[in-house]
């Protein structure tokens, strides 16, 4: 009886590792041949398939799908098993501007963002608090008893006009406008206040990846969120600033570093807008000029299928001066979910980890060459690896400008 319960377990554990390995082979793959590629106009079929071909996987007769040339590749594991099928977009090669400068970011929400609700001490001592279950920590504030508002000193002086009675505010909340009712508190200063902690801009530094031909710029390579909420910003405007390096503080394992700068906040050190803000970066129009602040540097971009394991190099302003460090791509990504998480690099200049220790905060946007072309952005750092991150590939990015523009 024991020998036919152990029998049992043995095969219930091999069949285990079995669906394990299965399932790991299976993520493997998927993230080896990407759902969607771009390739140069003029390219054959053949040529992609030599591209993305991969052990245990086949590549089926391509179907034609649009009159620009744009075809789906099914592809089968093992000759037979359906497994995915490729959009193939034939697209122009492309030649930008590659930076490498630091630059300074403002930006001003869209309507007032709330931090969090608070307590209020009333006249009698008692605390209450509003705003508690009506508004909510993210929400974004457009809108004071009918009438529009767009910055905290609106708000404010809205406020102060209180008489006690109840008020509509307009929220934006997940991308849905709803209107909500507070009935304000009379502080132990006579005052009425709403017990919400709101903020109406944010500002940084960063790093300028590139400027296209038509003056559209991208930067960064992810988004800039709330410190407190931890979401992505909607915003109103912005706009890109010349900045100076002061300080590093060196990343190490566990505490990330920073470039600590001075933001230039002069109408004749204004760069350009910034027109979006997404989980890929932030884009606009440039409208400064490659001068000491500002370095521009003509280069191809390659695609995704370009990217490999390997040597590649980062610019980067770490002193004031845009210099090009030595790094290595460890890992590649075709099918990341987080479009700006796929590739791993890691610096290995000793100049560049001396000085910074890696990657640190204000390097985002940072671009990554590889054999004489722009093959993405630095993003992310390892919180546990100061000298490793995430990247982005050079097409997503310029996929965000023209979208946008």
């Amino acid at each position: 009886m024991n020998k036919r319960k152990y029998r049992l377990f043995v095969i219930c554990c091999l069949v285990l590792d079995l669906l394990v390995m299965l399932i790991s082979g299976y993520r493997y793959l998927d993230r080896k041949i990407p759902d969607e590629i771009q390739i140069s106009r003029g390219k054959k079929t053949e040529d992609v398939t030599e591209v993305l071909s991969t052990p245990f996987v086949t590549f089926e007769e391509a179907v034609t799908v649009s009159q620009d040339g744009g075809y789906i590749l099914p592809c089968k594991l093992l000759g037979y098993i359906p497994f995915k099928e490729i959009k193939v977009t034939p697209a122009d090669d492309q030649e930008i501007y590659v930076s490498g400068s630091t630059i300074g970011i403002y930006m001003q929400t869209e309507g007032v963002l709330v931090i969090d609700t608070g307590e209020i001490q009333n006249r009698n001592g008692e605390t209450e608090e509003p705003a508690r279950n009506i508004i909510r920590q993210g929400d974004y504030i457009i809108s004071f008893n009918g009438e529009k508002i767009s910055t905290k000193r609106e708000l404010i002086d809205d406020i102060s006009e209180l008489d006690g009675s109840e008020v509509t505010l307009g929220i934006s909340r997940k991308g849905e406008s709803i209107p909500v009712s507070v009935t304000p508190v009379k502080d132990k200063k006579g005052d009425y206040k709403l017990g919400i902690w709101v903020r109406d801009d944010t500002q940084g530094i960063g790093t300028l990846t590139y400027v296209d031909q038509n003056g559209n710029y991208g930067a960064l390579g992810h988004g800039i969120s709330d410190i407190d909420t931890a979401q992505l910003l909607n915003i109103r405007n912005g706009a890109l600033y010349k900045a100076r390096i002061l300080a590093i503080n060196k990343g190490s394992k566990g505490n990330p570093g920073e470039l600590a700068g001075y933001i230039c906040y002069d109408d004749r050190n204004i760069l350009g807008t910034i027109e979006a803000n997404s989980r890929n970066g932030i884009y606009g129009q440039f409208t400064g000029i490659a001068d000491d602040a500002i370095t521009l540097k003509k280069m191809p971009a390659a695609y995704k299928q370009e990217v490999k394991i390997g040597t590649a190099t980062i610019l980067c302003s770490a002193d004031g001066e845009v210099k090009e460090y030595d790094a290595e791509i460890r890992k590649i990504d075709l099918n990341h979910e987080d479009t700006n998480k796929s590739f791993v690099i890691k610096v290995t200049d000793k100049e560049l980890l001396e000085a910074t220790g890696g990657i640190v905060q204000g390097l985002s946007g940072s671009p990554v060459i590889q054999n004489g072309k722009i093959i993405g952005a630095v993003t992310h750092v390892f919180v546990q690896d100061a000298s490793s991150g995430y990247g982005i590939f050079i097409e997503n990015m310029l996929k965000n400008t023209e979208r946008l523009f």
